[in-house]
């Protein structure tokens, strides 16, 4: 592909996080994804092509051999031509949400990754006239820890995600809880999921959006600039999944489509169209940890039901979430149990700097790297390569726990499916699709005592101001009980 010979016109806005900011062509299936920085603090370019280079390594090395070959796309270095970058830089600026403006693009290296547009189609070539959909879900971390050095009880019960939503509605990030609970959507249990990807559609917040053709139709472009509609989003799926427009209008309409959209999601979440090189890894029992949240919304309405067991159907072992967990699940110590081994490695780098690059803690990202990470060993002998080996696992657990998954789906005739391209059914449609993961850049080393601190912050938050004021079911219960008491006293 010759970028340079492209018009900056051509390239629209896409997106952006922490570190880079992602454009995308408006006919082809490509995007172009920049490294920004704070003003006064731009990079060399060599500085740059290294950064970048880091990102494709690890991608290719590592999470390749977690995730499958299908699933990650690493993409390519490429250089453009300064006045090209600065034209799409100026083009773009406009389009950029204020809370992101505090960094800039960089204009001055020209340096910058190449890599399919994941709202489209990627295992297989299709008709580009076809419409496409496409859902990016955020599910983050979907197991409890299970660790022994955590010290609060409450971890052992309540997941992070549900426990941080309180924290983040107080700061005033968002407006209210969701009543998303990862452990529902890795159950593997069709109802759980079910009712885990309807929270979802119902409070998206950052972790949930849906495109139309490579257009944002629904979700949060910026945390205060969400599009949550659901007759609005009924109007842009009624193609897809009812496409002789049988079916009329109004709100049964609209939750019918809603139905059939979390069911091709739920069905494409639970297929296999990879196989995972990772197969020599040992895999990490996920019976360890305990399969539901106290706090999940479904948890609490069986609860209340009078049903006190929750069923975990299991993930089948080629999906995409099978494999993001066990990825996450690298995390075995907790940061609580990590953070002493973590301080152990700053200690020893304080003694001696010039091991920095020799324990690899800022690349190169080889398959020396991803060797390291297949030592499972629990046993501390004291020394800084263990402690070193738990912190990079840990990172990459961080790394899963915050990734994406895009579901691109298109829909084809029954006398063009083959064997050859997986296809989810609906009751009136069928399509093909594509499932990738993105958002794999690895956790940087230096963010862990952040993470720390972070840790305390929610755990304390949760349980001075939502513990305390438990559900209603726990209330009664406790008021039971507080009847129920025989007070003796000496005669």
């Amino acid at each position: 592909m010759e970028v340079e010979k492209m018009d900056e016109n051509e390239w629209k806005y896409h997106g952006e996080g922490n570190q880079s900011l992602v454009v995308s062509h408006c006919q082809r299936c490509v995007v172009l994804r920049f490294l920004k920085s704070r003003p006064n603090q731009n990079k060399t370019s060599e500085e740059i092509l290294h950064h970048l280079q880091n990102i494709v390594d690890f991608g290719k090395h590592v999470m390749k051999q977690f995730f499958g070959e299908n699933y990650v796309h690493h993409g390519e270095i490429i250089q453009l031509p300064l006045d090209f970058v600065r034209q799409l830089c100026l083009k773009i600026q406009p389009e950029r949400p204020e809370s992101r403006c505090d960094k800039d693009m960089d204009t001055l290296s020209g340096y910058a990754m190449c890599l399919p547009n994941l709202t489209r189609l990627q295992t297989y070539r299709f008709v580009e006239h076809r419409p496409i959909l496409c859902i990016e879900i955020k599910p983050k971390c979907g197991f409890i820890p299970f660790s022994s050095h955590v010290s609060q009880e409450i971890k052992h019960k309540v997941c992070r995600y549900c426990m941080h939503q309180h924290l983040k509605v107080a700061n005033g990030k968002w407006k209210r809880p969701s009543k998303y609970c990862p452990l529902d959507l890795f159950s593997g249990n069709k109802q759980r999921m079910h009712f885990a990807l309807k929270s979802l559609l119902q409070e998206a917040q950052n972790n949930l959006k849906i495109f139309k053709n490579g257009e944002l139709i629904y979700g949060c472009k910026d945390d205060q600039d969400c599009v949550s509609d659901w007759n609005e989003l009924a109007r842009h799926l009624k193609p897809f999944f009812f496409p002789s427009n049988g079916l009329v209008s109004g709100p049964h309409c609209t939750r019918t489509i809603v139905k059939e959209l979390i069911h091709v999601i739920t069905m494409t979440l639970l297929s296999s169209t990879d196989a995972c090189r990772a197969g020599d890894m040992k895999t990490i029992p996920i019976s360890q940890g305990r399969s539901y949240c106290e706090a999940s919304a479904f948890n609490k309405e069986l609860v209340r039901n009078g049903k006190h067991k929750l069923e975990s159907s299991g993930l089948p072992r080629g999906c995409l979430l099978y494999k993001t967990l066990q990825a996450q699940m690298l995390d075995t110590l907790d940061i609580e149990g990590l953070y002493p081994l973590y301080s152990r490695v700053e200690q020893y780098l304080e003694e001696f700097p010039e091991e920095r690059s020799t324990l690899q803690i800022d690349g190169p990202y080889n398959e020396a790297f991803y060797e390291k990470l297949l030592d499972l060993s629990t046993e501390d002998d004291g020394t800084v390569a263990f402690a070193l080996t738990k912190v990079q696992q840990y990172r990459i657990a961080m790394t899963a726990k915050d990734c994406s998954i895009m579901i691109a789906l298109s829909p084809c005739l029954q006398d063009e499916c083959s064997e050859q391209r997986p296809v989810v059914l609906t009751s009136k449609s069928r399509f093909t699709f594509s499932v990738s993961v993105l958002d794999l850049d690895l956790k940087p080393y230096e963010s862990i005592p952040h993470q720390y601190k972070l840790d305390g912050k929610i755990v304390n938050y949760y349980l001075k101001n939502v513990q305390a004021k438990d559900d209603p079911v726990m209330s009664n219960l406790f008021k039971e009980n507080e009847d129920c008491t025989l007070v003796l006293h000496k005669v």
